[in-house]
Parts: C-alpha cells; structure tokens; sequence
C-alpha cells in the first residue's frame, strides 16, 4: 500500500519550514496572486522559491494554490505566472476555475490539482476532472466515506481529502453572505466568516428570546480516529486546513497526524488509537472538533446553534533555541508567560512528549528570575533529558 502523504497549510516562509520539520510530506501555500487568502501573509515568488528549496532539500512537496473564481480583467498576467511557478519548481497547483486548468495544462508542465472548491463529489465529476487534464482531486469536504471509495475504486486518479481544521457552513467555500454583508468576497479571498457571528431569531416578526445567541457557526474537523480506515480506503493525501494558523498549531496537528500514520503503518495489527493524542489536538484548537460528514452525519452536533466562546489558545510557552548537555540547560524563546513551578512538557519531530516542573529560569545574563514575562525574550531553564533545536515547549494539560 502507498504511504498517504501528509499535506500541511503554511501562510508564511516561517510556518513552511515547521510543517516540513514536524513531518508533513507536503506543504500547500498562497502566492502573490490568483489565491483564496487574501488576509494571509502571501509568499513572494522570491519567498516561493526558497520554499521549495528547502522542501525538496528535505525531500518534501509544494502546492500552490490558484484557486480563485477569475473575472475577465483577472486573464492578463495568468499565463505569465503559471509560467513562473512551473520555472520555481513548484510540484503542484491547486485550481478551481476551468480557465486556471486549460492554460495550465497547454502552456505548462505543472502538475494540476482541482480544489475542494469545486465541491467534487461524485465519480462522473473526478472522470471529467481528469479528462481535462487533473492529476489529483481534492475532494468536497462533504464527502461521505461510501462516496470517497466509490471514487477511487473506478477512477484511476490522486484523490485528496480534508482530516483536520475549519469547515464551511456552504459548500466548500460557495458562500455569498460575506460579501453582501461586508462587500468582501469570500470566493475571492475575503470571507468575513459571517457563520461565525452571532444572530437574532425572529418568528414572523417577533424576536425570540433564547437564553445564547444563535449561531450556524460549524464545528471543526477532525479524523484522527477514523485515519486506519481512510489510510485503508486508499487516499493519497490528508489535507490539514489553516494557512491562518499559527506555526505551533500547525507544528502540533503535524506532529500528532504523522505519529499516528506512521504508528499505524508500521504495525496494523497491533495499532490502538491513543486517545491521549486527541486530547492534544483538542488543547491546541479553540473549537470543538467531530467527524462531520464521513459517515454521513448532518445533525446539530456539527454545529454551534446556542453560541459558544473561542478562547485564545495560550498553551505555546517556547521554542527550545538550543540544549547544553553538560549544564542541562536549555536556552528557550518565550512565546507565552511561564513561571517556577509551571508544569511543562517538550515535544519535537525526533522525540515523544516529555513533561517536568520548572525549578529554575534564568534570564540571558544568567541571572535568576521568578517568571519569564516577555514575548520572544531568550531564557535560560534547567531540562533533566536532553532536547534539540526547534523543539517546543507547552502546557502540560494531560
């Protein structure tokens, strides 16, 4: 059986090379153009380039995306940049709009993905897709697992489907309500998340007063538990949403999904799912998460309809900047408020989770302090194991 590739988001230069150095086999980015993400920090085409040197030095892939839905006056400069991806080096473009695939596929080499933005949910659709020239498909995320087999069982074809991160309220990102409510176009880069936000009920005029406020805000995705099954069913790639996110959210998710694969992979027989390992994916979100629409689920236990609160996530204490052997000492950036006493733990693509109470913080002048208060500043803690650079340090919650 082939080894399903593990495809991450990055919004940025910086967030590329952590999924790539916590596992991912693959990374999916936006490009200075032609993208669905108009709020996230776009790569350069110098930044795109950097970003596949470093993934294919680390034997990984990129896909970019070109996804967006293309007026008329949109045409001039397509072709010109299509062109330059494919002289990157880029392994892949991912497209939703009919235009983007025709000209890719005449004018260039490039391997072409079609988005879930197509919503592609059938046998026929992924037959068509690959007549035009598709490599892969990127499944809808409302497809049911009876629908993901059929398709691969008849068409000779990549499929590609979502196991992690924010869902749609719309089909795959059809939704009209954020630009006739904010003038910003979700379809083109600007959704406002208008699913999210909270409304007034009324019955024939008259307002219900309910004890929340009501809300079709969707609950995330999250197939870790269902992933032997999916691993089985043949799937070439597990898609994790969230160029937006942040590089210890994605650091996490990656770390989590590719212990599991691998886990699994490596002993079928005799692989349990680790509970312990959602819990973890649980603490790192500020949404609650369900299998959604794999087993053809579409009840109220997808969605938020009495409100709920978001909570900014501050488990991320530090990135481990260095480790003396000789001092067990590790030198750490701060990236949230940790103090004496904090129970911690460690984690990092060579290793599993390591926890311990912190006895001792020095500041960069070896000077001992009670708390280390002060975004990115450099500090000093005493580790009883052994750590490597770019491990991350977090609460211990478990």
């Amino acid at each position: 059986m082939r080894k399903p590739e593990l495809l991450a988001p990055a919004g940025d230069l910086e967030r590329l090379k952590w999924a790539i150095l916590y596992g991912a086999d693959a990374v999916y980015i936006g490009g200075p153009g032609f993208g669905l993400r108009a709020n996230a920090s776009n790569f350069t085409l110098d930044e795109i380039k950097e970003g596949v040197e470093f993934a294919h030095a680390k034997g990984a892939r990129v896909h970019v995306t070109v996804n967006m839905v293309l007026h008329n006056k949109e045409l001039k400069g397509l072709e010109e940049y299509l062109k330059k991806l494919e002289e990157i080096g880029v392994d892949a473009i991912i497209v939703s709009d009919p235009t983007v695939l025709k000209i890719a596929h005449e004018k260039t080499n490039l391997e072409i993905h079609i988005s879930t933005q197509q919503s592609t949910l059938n046998r026929e659709a992924v037959e068509f897709w690959k007549s035009q020239g598709a490599t892969r498909v990127v499944l809808g995320r409302e497809a049911s697992r009876e629908e993901i087999k059929d398709i691969i069982d008849h068409v000779d074809i990549e499929v590609e489907t979502f196991i992690h991160g924010a869902m749609c309220a719309s089909y795959s990102g059809r939704c009209v309500l954020s630009n006739f409510l904010t003038a910003r176009d979700s379809n083109r880069g600007g959704c406002a998340q208008i699913c999210r936000w909270d409304f007034d009920l009324y019955n024939e005029n008259k307002k219900i007063i309910t004890e929340k406020p009501f809300t079709f805000c969707t609950k995330d995705l999250s197939m870790l538990s269902y992933l032997p099954d999916m691993i089985d069913l043949g799937i070439t790639s597990f898609k994790i949403e969230g160029r937006m996110r942040s590089l210890y959210y994605i650091a996490t998710v990656v770390d989590v999904y590719r212990k599991a694969i691998d886990s699994y992979l490596k002993d079928k027989k005799h692989y349990k799912y680790d509970q312990s390992l959602e819990t973890i994916l649980r603490n790192v979100a500020n949404r609650d998460s369900v299998p959604q629409f794999y087993h053809g689920i579409k009840d109220e236990s997808c969605q938020y309809y009495n409100g709920r609160v978001e909570i900014s996530n501050q488990d991320f204490l530090g990135i481990v900047l260095s480790y003396d052997i000789e001092k067990k000492e590790a030198l750490i950036e701060e990236r949230n408020h940790f103090e004496v006493g904090d129970k911690v733990e460690f984690f990092g693509p060579n290793k599993g989770v390591k926890s311990f109470e912190i006895q001792e913080i020095k500041d960069a002048e070896g000077n001992q302090i009670d708390a280390a208060k002060h975004a990115r500043e450099q500090v000093f803690i005493t580790v009883p194991f052994e750590l490597e650079k770019n491990d991350l340090m977090r609460i211990k919650r478990l």
